[in-house]
């Protein structure tokens, strides 16, 4: 199995920073509490000294960018970091869900940057993020099935399932993580002028984390045109 964005991406998108980790033994006992205050303190550090208003920042200006070259319009379909960041800004948390999403949720939060969370075992074969043909299959948290427009973005596997739609904007339910989860694949993107060290930071504070609260061994890697694959 693989991970990998499709060459259109790479083409259209040539800043694109992916950052990919994958780890095996998660559960969901474990207590990450202290992690995520850390997080969350630094997007609040950064919101209060730049007036909280997350569609200054630069990491969220380049997906809005991306969305309008996409010809979405940014406002209504927002990247998930900038959702967490609006969520967090009205309401000073964000509710816990998972140990392994609410950490992710908090490193999303830190680093202004969209992070996926996917149960490996619900994905068929590849992951690819590419254009939608349309007849691929998307299941919503509610269990109701969608399928994604024609040349929309998604993360497709093998089986014709995407497991997020409009790329960064609304991942699928089918792969989410829950409590009988035990490996995963962990996806941060980037398209903003600092994303190459930043990602690559990103990276190292989550697998940090896993080592730390869960005992596992991660492998991460950020992707390059040159090197778009990560194998697992």
């Amino acid at each position: 199995m693989h991970f990998e964005h499709s060459p259109q991406l790479w083409r259209d998108f040539p800043r694109l920073v992916p950052g990919v980790l994958h780890a095996k033994g998660i559960t969901a006992e474990a207590a990450v509490e202290g992690a995520v205050e850390r997080l969350s303190a630094r997007a609040a550090a950064r919101n209060a000294h730049g007036g909280g208003q997350e569609s200054t920042l630069p990491q969220i200006q380049a997906w809005r960018r991306a969305f309008a070259t996409l010809g979405l319009k940014p406002t209504q379909y927002r990247c998930a970091a900038e959702s967490l960041l609006r969520r967090f800004r009205k309401e000073g948390s964000l509710p816990g869900i998972h140990p392994l999403i609410d950490l992710c949720n908090a490193a999303s939060l830190a680093f202004a940057i969209p992070v996926g969370v996917f149960d490996l075992a619900r994905i068929t074969g590849d992951l690819r993020v590419r254009h939608a043909e349309g007849d691929e299959v998307y299941e919503t948290f509610s269990g109701s099935e969608e399928h994604p427009e024609p040349g929309e973005v998604i993360f497709a596997d093998d089986a014709g399932r995407a497991h997020a739609r409009r790329w960064t904007n609304r991942q699928s339910g089918h792969s989410a993580v829950r409590d009988e989860t035990a490996e995963i694949l962990i996806i941060a993107e980037g398209l903003h002028e600092k994303a190459p060290g930043e990602v690559a930071e990103l990276m190292d504070v989550l697998a940090d984390a896993l080592r730390a609260h869960w005992a596992v061994v991660p492998r991460s890697a950020v992707l390059t045109r040159s090197a778009p694959r990560f194998e697992l």
